[in-house]
Parts: structure tokens; C-alpha cells; sequence
């Protein structure tokens, strides 16, 4: 990559970290200063969620590090990683730390940021697009809709424990969040789901599963609130997915933009009441 167009933007100064965010998958979704900095940068630790095309933007003798952390698998501690950004700033190199996805949204970055502070690291933020609005927006299905939902609530199906989060106020995001919108939420979709249903969301409600969003092995389940655990089983997916329960998920056949290049034929539906008067 020619980084001389972008030599207005900020660059990576030795001795100092970046945490960026590498999108949701698709190289194509870098943003200009991510791509910089995989061109300046001397070190990059990265994900497992990161694209390895992502990767080939690397200047030529930068060193990758892998630090993926996947559930069920053995993986850094999340303190190591953190002490190993603060290590090699300290020895001049200028770190590039790349994420899958935002940094800041179910990515650790607050937790690495707040070490760098810590150990009087200079660093630099620089946001991707989160899996939860571009992986979706990769299956045909918007966050938001107006016909639809006026909120949208993003959440998490485990916390440090590998567990449910118990702090989740699940009666009060089933009667106020017209879509909830998941991450990591595939090995517990049987109880979440039995909890959004005890909290009075319909058992028929929409629900998908947007697995490898973003990249060439992208596979999307249509499926319902009640069927989600056993239909998940049954197709066979796995992580990473992005599991998002809502009515938007019925415009998808409308606007499976991916779909229609490789042959859908797309159909216009809208989910309006016919009888509401239209607004500019």
C-alpha cells in the first residue's frame, strides 16, 4: 500500500502503541489510519478474529504476534498480553495492537488502554467497525430501521466466568429493546433465549446467526427465538457469530445484498403497517 497519500494522518511513534480495530472481517473495511498503521507499524499483536488478509498489509520485516483468545481454547491471559504491549513500547518499537472488529466493543481495549496508562505508555484509539453493525450489515440486516425499532441494545452471552452475565437485567432489554443485537453468545443460546421468552419476548420472534461475518466463509441461520438452540445445532455452526433477535432480521430476503451477486433474486417487502402515513 502507498502510504505517501495518507501522509497527512497521524503516525505510529516508536515507543508508543496503537489498539486499532481491524473491522469485522473484510480487509476492505480497514479504515485509512488502520491501514497506515499496518504499514508503519514494527510489531503487530493480533487476534485470532483478524483477517489474515488484513495482515499482508504489514510493511515488509514487521513481526507478528499472535495473541488470539478463542473460549475453549488455550489462550494468553489476557494480563500477559497487556504486559507484552507495555514491553515492547519500552524497548522503541512502535506497536500496533489489531483487533477484530472495534476495540472498545466487547474487545478488551479499555483493559489494555488502562495498563498502557499504568506504565505511562503513550497510546492511540483508533475505532473499527464492530462486528454487531457491519457483520450484520454484511448479511443483509440493518441495526436500525425506523419502520422497526427506535433502540437497539448490545450485549454479550458471557462474562469473564464463561458464564451468562448475571448482571444482565433481562426482563428490562426484553420489554424495552426492540433488537438485541449478541456477541459471543452461541455456547449459552439455549438459556438466553429461555430468558428473553421469560421476559415476554414472542417464542416465534426472528432470530439470526451471522457466523465468519464479513469474510468468504460467511453462513447466515434464519431461525426463531424458541428453535434457535436446537437449529443452531442441527446446521452445525460455529463461532464467531453474531446472533441478533428482532424484526429486522425479516427484511434480510429484502436487502441480502451478498446474496444477490452470487444469484438472489432479492424481494421488496416492507414491514410497515400499510395504513401509517408516510413521513419524509
Amino acid at each position: 500500500m502507498n502510504n505517501s497519500a495518507f501522509s497527512h494522518l497521524a503516525s505510529i511513534e516508536p515507543g508508543s502503541v496503537w489498539l486499532v480495530g481491524a473491522g469485522p472481517g473484510d480487509p476492505g473495511l480497514l479504515t485509512l489510519l488502520a491501514a497506515k498503521a499496518l504499514g508503519e507499524a514494527d510489531v503487530i499483536v493480533h487476534d485470532a478474529l483478524v483477517n489474515e488478509d488484513c495482515l499482508k498489509l504489514a510493511r515488509p520485516g514487521a513481526v507478528l504476534e499472535y495473541a488470539g483468545k478463542r473460549g475453549g481454547k488455550p489462550s494468553a491471559r489476557q494480563r500477559d498480553i497487556s504486559l507484552r504491549l507495555v514491553e515492547l513500547a519500552r524497548a522503541g518499537h512502535r506497536v500496533l495492537r489489531l483487533k477484530g472488529g472495534d476495540p472498545f466493543v466487547f474487545g478488551r481495549g479499555g483493559e489494555e488502554a488502562l495498563m498502557l496508562v499504568e506504565h505511562n505508555v503513550p497510546f492511540r484509539i483508533v475505532p473499527g467497525i464492530t462486528a454487531g453493525i457491519g457483520g450484520l450489515a454484511y448479511a443483509g440486516i440493518p441495526v436500525t430501521h425506523r419502520e422497526v425499532n427506535h433502540a437497539v441494545t448490545f450485549l454479550t452471552g458471557h462474562d469473564s466466568s464463561g458464564l451468562v452475565p448475571d448482571r444482565i437485567d433481562w426482563e428490562a432489554i426484553g420489554r424495552g429493546s426492540p433488537v438485541i443485537v449478541m456477541y459471543m453468545a452461541m455456547k449459552h443460546i439455549g438459556q438466553i433465549s429461555a430468558n428473553l421468552i421469560a421476559a415476554g419476548r414472542h417464542p416465534d420472534e426472528a432470530v439470526a446467526f451471522v457466523c465468519n461475518a464479513a469474510t468468504p466463509m460467511q453462513t447466515v441461520l434464519e431461525t426463531t427465538l424458541a428453535r434457535a438452540e436446537a437449529d443452531a445445532a442441527a446446521a452445525n455452526i460455529e463461532p464467531p457469530a453474531i446472533v441478533v433477535v428482532g424484526e429486522v432480521v425479516r427484511l434480510r430476503p429484502s436487502l441480502d445484498w451478498l446474496g444477490a451477486l452470487a444469484g438472489r433474486r432479492l424481494v421488496s417487502e416492507r414491514l410497515a403497517d400499510p395504513q401509517r402515513k408516510e413521513t419524509a
